[in-house]
Formats: C-alpha cells, structure tokens, sequence
C-alpha cells in the first residue's frame, strides 16, 4: 500500500527490481480498470508516474455516481503472467438460505453484466452446512471452468479454505475478480472484495481497525456514533422514521407523491431525547434537503420524547426547511401538543399519505 508516488515506488523495487507492476487505485467501488484506476508499469519510474497520476485525482465509475471518488491510496503489486480468467465468489443464497459458490469463465468483467447478458455463463453450487465442500464439488466446478486436471485438487482446497474464511470472518460476500490460471499452470487470486457482516464485528476487532473512513460518508460515520440506521440518498426529502419497515413504506410514498427522499433514517424503537436530537440534525446538516418528514409510530417509543427532542434540536440548529410530523401511538396526543406550543412551524399530518402529500408540496412551494 502507498500513500505517495514515492512511497509506490520503493513498493514496487521491494518487490522486484524489473518486471511488470500493478498499480491499482484503493477506492470502494468497481470498475476501475474501465476508468484508469489501473495502471501497467514496466519500470519504477512507470510505477511513480501512474501513482502520481492517481493519487489525490478523483475517480468516477458506474459505482461511484457522476462525482466520483477521490483515491486517497494505491495498491502495487507484482504482474501476473496471466492465462485465463474466472470469476469465484461466494454469498448467501437467501432462497435456501445457504452459502453457494458464484462461478463463470467471464473472470476480470462485471459479473452483473455477464449474468445480463450471458447468463449461462454463470454456474451455482450450493453447500450443504452439515457437510461443508466435498471433493466432488470443487470437481463438478472445475470441469465447468474447464480448468485442466493438474490444479483440480488445489482448485477444491482453495473453495474449501474459501468457505472456511467466510465462515470463519462472519463475511457478507467474498468475491475473487479476476480468478487467474497463468501460463505456468498456477491458480492465483489476482483481485478480490470482502464484504462483512455489521453485526458481527464485536467479534473481529482485527477487520473493525481496518476500516477506512475516508472512504465512508461522513453523515454516516456521524450516524453510527450515535447508533443511528442512516443511508444517504439523492433525493430533496429527509426522512426520520422509527422502524426500518416504516422507513422504507415512507420512502416509498414519498416517491408515489412525485419526490424523492434524501435519506433513509431509522431512530429504532426506543430511541431517546438526545438521539431524536442527532437525528433531527443530521437531516439538516444535509444541503439537498428542501423539506422534512418525521413519521413515527410510537411504540415502546413515547411520541412525547420524540417531540421534545425535535423542539430542541430544530431551535439549537435554526429550522429553515418546511416539516411535516406524523404521530401515532403512545402519547402521541402529548406529542402534538408539545409541538403546537413549540412555536415551530409544523405541519401537522393524520396518517402517512396525508403527511407525504403536505412534504411534497411544502417542498416545491418552498423552492418556488
């Protein structure tokens, strides 16, 4: 890993003096090789060259939208004398809820595309929990891959440890792209992603202390301090909704009614005072929101609490957007009335299609 051209190519001699060298662009998002995060280099002034052509420059691909992302750091390794390419991950099968092997001979693309338009191309196999990988799958994937008979045995320990390691790390998704058999008959794992599973790093503070901020939203990073489920979008409508499912009805509505949220935003059900007032902030610390919908249905959560903390944190920040607030549930009469006598300037809400209705307009008559 470098951080500086100068420090790319003192990478690249350690590893070899001459040859062929990689330079690949560390950001969380594929296909950088179709957008120049990925550069050949056959001399180390080559490697310091493509370095300080990446670094700090940002990066757009299909993934990271039309603003791109900045490469903070780039990643040299050794050339490969590749072969052929595959593509190997694998991810749960939610269907059967079991872990299944993801295979295609179209290694070193993107698989959404090969699994568009080649689907055949793409070949499964389930593993059974009780009994793990046996030799007889890594057999049947092999001969799809039409690997020849030499690496067959090291192909089946290589799904096997591959297996083990998700199970092992509580992983989400482990993906090897490109998959290489190289000319002198040696399968190598060129390039992979590794997703993990949230709820199960109090496990691995081993993985937690590799996680790179900068490459994070810093409203989510924000959002996680406190314990909040909270997504960015690209919408004009904030969002603060108790309950993922009523978060996600919300949005929905919101679209049917002509506009589209700027955040998904989950407080949970038993969220206090001062997580309400983080929340109520960090939906206006948001420059594309144009107008706020509260949706909560209270619960184990009081409506009066959440009514407080919407008072005090719209008067800490100065509320300039317009804000619809839909209670129901316990205390919810406590609730209104708390934000009746707030001198705020509520719109008050009788059920969630209403509540929607009034944000979109609010909206649009603000921007207008």
């Amino acid at each position: 890993m470098a951080y500086t051209p100068e420090e790319a190519e003192q990478a690249a001699a350690e590893i070899s003096q001459d040859g062929l060298w990689v330079v690949k662009a560390q950001i969380h998002a594929g296909g950088r090789g179709k957008a120049g995060g990925v550069i050949l280099a056959r001399s180390l002034a080559e490697v310091k060259a493509a370095a300080e052509k990446l670094i700090n420059k940002r990066l757009v691909t299909h993934q990271t939208g039309p603003e791109g992302q900045e490469v903070k750091r780039v990643f040299i390794e050794q050339g490969c004398n590749i072969g052929r390419e595959f593509y190997v991950s694998i991810v749960l099968n939610r269907a059967e809820g079991r872990l299944c092997f993801v295979v295609s001979t179209e290694g070193g693309v993107d698989i959404e595309e090969v699994a568009k338009h080649t689907p055949e191309k793409i070949l499964k196999e389930t593993i059974d929990p009780v009994i793990g990988v046996k030799p007889y799958q890594g057999r049947k994937l092999a001969f799809a891959l039409d690997l020849p008979p030499s690496v067959h045995s090291s192909f089946y320990q290589i799904l096997k440890n591959l297996y083990e390691a998700y199970v092992d790390l509580d992983a989400a998704m482990i993906e090897i792209n490109p998959f290489v058999l190289t000319n002198d008959g040696e399968l190598v794992a060129l390039d992979a992603k590794v997703s993990f599973d949230d709820n199960a790093l109090d496990r691995h503070k081993e993985i937690e202390v590799l996680r790179d901020h900068d490459e994070e939203d810093p409203a989510e990073l924000e959002a996680k301090k406190h314990d909040l489920s909270y997504v960015k979008l690209d919408g004009t409508i904030g969002c603060m909704v108790n309950g993922a499912g009523l978060a996600m009805a919300t949005m929905d509505v919101i679209k049917m009614h002509g506009a589209s949220p700027a955040n998904f935003l989950d407080v949970g059900g038993g969220a206090s005072k001062e997580k309400v007032q983080a929340a109520f902030k960090l939906i206006l610390s948001d420059p594309s929101v144009e107008a706020v919908l509260i949706n909560i249905f209270g619960g184990i959560m009081h409506c009066d609490v959440i009514a407080e903390g919407i008072v005090d944190a719209a008067k800490e920040v100065s509320l300039t957007v317009p804000m619809v607030v839909r209670l129901q549930g316990t205390n919810h009469e406590k609730g209104k009335k708390i934000l009746a006598d707030s001198g705020l300037a509520v719109i008050s809400a009788d059920d969630l299609d209403d509540a929607a209705e009034k944000v979109v307009k609010a909206a649009l008559e603000d921007a207008a």
